[in-house]
């Protein structure tokens, strides 16, 4: 069994404003590092066009129009202060979660072990019916809902490490027992949400925040402490990661000391859990991660601990 990247060069032509930490180079890098020989073992796949039935589990009709109705015939348009459609957006917004479905659909039937979905633009922040954050449709939520619907999956959970707040994923599951979110991230900072009080209706969702200039052995002892024996605890038929690079020490948008160590040391952790309870079947899509080499030696541990490596 192997692991799976999906991707797609569509991702490229979503064009942010010039200066932009959300560009297309940040695809560019992760496809680059991803090309070198310790990856020849990667199963690979074009991320193909998510179908309306699969992003109107989480996102109404309307919105999905109101979304595609927007996107410019040339230049760019602001969806609010840092989130933004170019003509070339709607293609990769499609694939984006397209891919996160596809990887739900050969990770549940066996078909792999498990998939990193590399596509942009990233989803967590995305609420049922608002664009925002560089986010437009939630993909992470789209594929736990997929599996839900299409594989029967009794119990999903999605854990979160991005250092942003992934409010949009908290806010569409908090009233679902069946789906568990948890998440790492630094506070105070954008969006100001993910308090550890913030819990879920049905205590369902576990935030565990982090302090400016935490490094790894807090963010290890957070999910040691708080997160992980609550997945344990969940027992999960699948795992979806949002895999958000942005804790790295060397990125510009956050203040938090992360290391490539520390993003192989947790997906390693939660391929255990996926191991006992899963049949190892986890789904990771890409979140943030601003700094080009941050992010690239980040993803390349992070697929290399899917990969076993």
């Amino acid at each position: 069994m192997t692991t799976l990247l999906l991707s797609h060069d569509s991702s490229l032509r979503h064009v942010t404003p010039a200066g932009h930490p959300e560009r297309a180079d940040r695809l560019r890098a992760v496809m680059a590092v991803l090309e070198e020989e310790q990856f020849s073992a990667l199963a690979r796949e074009a991320a193909p066009e998510a179908d309306l039935e699969a992003i109107t589990r989480v996102h109404p009709t309307e919105y999905v129009q109101a979304l595609q109705d927007a996107v410019p015939a040339e230049g760019i348009v602001r969806v609010d202060a840092d989130t933004s459609l170019s003509s070339g957006s709607w293609e990769p917004i499609l694939r984006s979660a397209g891919g996160a479905v596809q990887a739900v659909d050969e990770v549940m039937e066996g078909k792999v072990s498990n998939a990193f979905v590399a596509m942009r633009p990233p989803g967590h922040h995305a609420e049922t019916s608002t664009p925002m954050g560089f986010c437009f449709f939630n993909n992470a939520a789209i594929a736990a809902r997929h599996a839900q619907a299409r594989h029967g999956a009794e119990r999903v959970a999605i854990v979160d490490f991005d250092v942003h707040h992934g409010n949009g994923s908290q806010d569409i599951f908090w009233s679902d027992k069946n789906v568990m979110y948890c998440s790492t991230h630094e506070m105070p900072l954008y969006p100001g949400t993910g308090a550890r009080t913030e819990r879920g209706a049905f205590n369902n969702v576990v935030n565990a925040p982090l302090s400016a200039g935490d490094g790894g052995s807090e963010f290890r002892e957070a999910m040691s402490v708080a997160i992980l024996p609550r997945v344990e605890e969940f027992r999960p038929d699948l795992i979806v990661i949002s895999a958000g690079f942005d804790a790295h020490l060397r990125d510009p948008l956050a203040n938090l000391n992360l290391v490539e160590a520390d993003y192989a040391w947790i997906t390693q952790q939660l391929m255990e859990i996926a191991d006992r309870h899963a049949s190892g079947r986890i789904v990771s899509v890409l979140e943030g991660g601003y700094d080009l080499e941050g992010l690239s030696r980040s993803v390349a541990a992070h697929v290399k601990a899917l990969m076993r490596g």
